[in-house]
């Protein structure tokens, strides 16, 4: 008997041990349920990322203009060619021949204008002869009509072997252009960036235009950057913009949006839109194809107070706790910066692309105060993006901020473990 009312004594201690247990020490400190962050300086950028090519911005490719075998090719891929340089050569016999033969057949032809001239100076002394005879009675007027026709008979054989020497010259000036085609040369000053024919090669032009290299001045590079329509409102001629390559070891490349080509290439049902900006490359470090991480400025600040948007998120949809006689406040506004790429502020109008203000946006976040509780206080904020955005008002340097729940979560944190049951 005495035995069972020490277990039923022990049973109740222990049931109200459990019960009593959070109001005994289940209120603990309620900041460990908030990560904490630190206002402080640094730069921001509210950027437009996409992938681009890089192509030389002038090029030309060299072709041949004549047919026949490639004889010789004087350079090679990665060779530096200044204008008129010679790059190739095409047999030229075919084309030497024809010169040739155009050649003689000029000569031929200016020796018959000299004959037909001579005839043409006869067949006028013998006109003046009729017409003399003829005003003394003479002569007959069938002699000096058949004088008179000679003559202009020679003038008209005198005009046509000189219509026929100006086509002679013409197939001989076009004969000695085919031959210095066969010379093939360089339009521009560069560097040959492919070779595409091979020596011993035979070139017909009569179905196209054989290319036989191309040469390219690679001091200058187009970025030729492909972005998605949902990104393309964003972008105005004369942003600034940069970018990386795989193998630049981070380097930035620096340039302004000249161009933006209106009509979108579609891949896969997806609309991207073609911008391009010149670089300049005077250490020849970027290459033909190379692929670029193309960074679009559309705002930027330097040196500005920085919060992580995560602490905006917070702010504007968290109530702040009670906990400790910390103040609530209000309805927070609402933020449309909490994950997003930047405010719908700063995506339209505004200053200059890439200067150190943007339209601004408000925001709420929670702060702890000097006195260790949190508050909740309204923002101001400039340029955002993603992680993190400039704080104009609201905020100083070295204060802390919710960012985020901690690691044991907001309700462990209240909810601490029950002991275990007897």
């Amino acid at each position: 008997m005495r035995t069972g009312i020490v277990l039923i004594v022990l049973g109740l201690a222990a049931t109200g041990a459990w019960l009593a247990w959070p109001q005994l020490v289940g209120r603990s400190d309620p900041l460990a349920a908030y990560q904490f962050a630190t206002v402080q300086r640094g730069d921001v950028e509210d950027l437009v990322t996409a992938t681009g090519t890089l192509q030389p911005r002038d090029y030309v490719d060299v072709g041949a203009q004549v047919s026949g075998q490639l004889e010789k090719i004087h350079v090679e891929v990665g060779s530096e060619v200044k204008e008129g340089d010679l790059l190739a050569e095409i047999d030229p016999t075919v084309y030497r021949a024809r010169v040739d033969a155009s050649r003689a057949q000029l000569r031929n032809l200016r020796a018959s204008l000299k004959e037909r001239e001579a005839q043409l100076a006869l067949a006028h002394i013998q006109l003046r002869r009729q017409q003399a005879l003829m005003a003394e009675d003479a002569t007959t007027k069938e002699s000096l009509q058949t004088a008179e026709a000679s003559a202009k008979s020679a003038e008209a054989q005198l005009e046509a072997l000189g219509a026929q020497i100006e086509q002679i010259e013409s197939t001989l000036r076009a004969d000695e252009a085919n031959l210095q085609y066969a010379r093939i040369l360089s339009p521009m000053s560069g560097t040959v960036v492919s070779i595409t024919a091979r020596q011993g090669q035979t070139l017909n032009t009569n179905q196209q235009a054989p290319v036989i290299l191309r040469v390219a001045d690679l001091n200058t590079m187009t970025v030729q950057t492909q972005v998605s329509e949902a990104d393309i409102s964003r972008l105005k001629l004369g942003m600034d913009a940069y970018f990386t390559t795989l193998g630049g070891g981070g380097k930035r490349w620096q340039g302004r949006l000249e161009k933006i080509e209106p009509t979108p290439t579609v891949t896969n049902n997806v609309v991207l839109y073609n911008a391009l900006f010149d670089v300049q490359n005077p250490d020849g470090l970027l290459m033909t194809q190379m692929t670029a991480q193309v960074f679009f400025v559309v705002a930027q600040a330097k040196d500005a107070l920085l919060v992580p948007m995560a602490a905006l998120a917070q702010g504007a949809i968290r109530p702040a706790p009670a906990a400790g006689g910390a103040r609530t406040g209000g309805g927070a506004s609402g933020s449309n910066n909490g994950g997003g790429e930047a405010s719908g502020a700063s995506r339209t109008g505004g200053p200059r692309p890439g200067t150190s203000r943007a339209p601004l946006s408000g925001g709420t976040v929670k702060v702890l105060n000097a006195g260790g509780v949190l508050e909740e206080r309204k923002v101001r904020i400039g340029v955002s993006n993603r992680v993190q955005a400039q704080v104009l008002e609201g905020l100083e340097e070295g204060e802390r901020v919710v960012a985020g729940l901690g690691s044991s979560g907001a309700e462990s944190s209240n909810r601490p473990q029950m002991p275990p049951r007897l």
